[in-house]
């Protein structure tokens, strides 16, 4: 594995450490999916457990859309891969579920999620509520807990790396 993974300097402001970290996280993301196939990327990583590379991949989307889009601009964005009648679809792959489109999907998202978060101050509070909880958030919550989310699936993501391949890495 060879991407390149970049630490926000170690004297930036908040957002841009904010920023920094939350990039690094999706990098490293990226890094553990790095040259192998599609069939490898569906792999579930332990019986019976569904999660997969490509699982957390289309996982981040679905949270990189569900904070940057429903909550954050209140945007009446729906899921990509999930039902009400399958709340966990992004994990339930099939052989025609590809990397390519997966890892486009995500990175378009991320985008989305850049160009929305640039229009507010990190005090700014969502124009959205937490489908769940009714809450608002201001932007610095919604990146603290990005970099959260995507720090704990990178930890799976290592073991599922490991399984498959024996490659370890931080």
């Amino acid at each position: 594995m060879t991407s390149e993974r970049n630490e926000p300097a170690t004297t930036a402001d908040e957002r841009t450490m904010l920023e920094g970290w939350l990039d690094y996280h999706r990098q490293t993301l990226a890094w553990k999916c790095e040259g192998l196939t599609d069939a490898q990327l569906r792999t579930a990583s332990v019986e019976p457990s569904e999660l997969s590379l490509m699982g957390l991949v289309r996982h981040m989307a679905e949270v990189e859309r569900g904070w940057f889009r429903k909550v954050l601009t209140a945007e009446g964005a729906g899921p990509i891969y999930y039902t009400e009648e399958d709340q966990d679809g992004e994990f339930h792959l099939s052989e025609s579920d590809t990397w390519e489109e997966a890892y486009a999907t995500w990175q378009s998202e991320i985008e989305t999620a850049r160009r929305n978060a640039a229009r507010f101050g990190l005090d700014d509070v969502s124009e959205g509520k937490h489908r769940r909880t009714g809450e608002r958030f201001n932007l610095r919550w919604i990146y603290t807990h990005m970099i959260e989310e995507y720090a704990r699936h990178n930890g799976h993501a290592d073991l599922i790396r490991e399984r498959l391949d024996g490659s370890t890495g931080d």
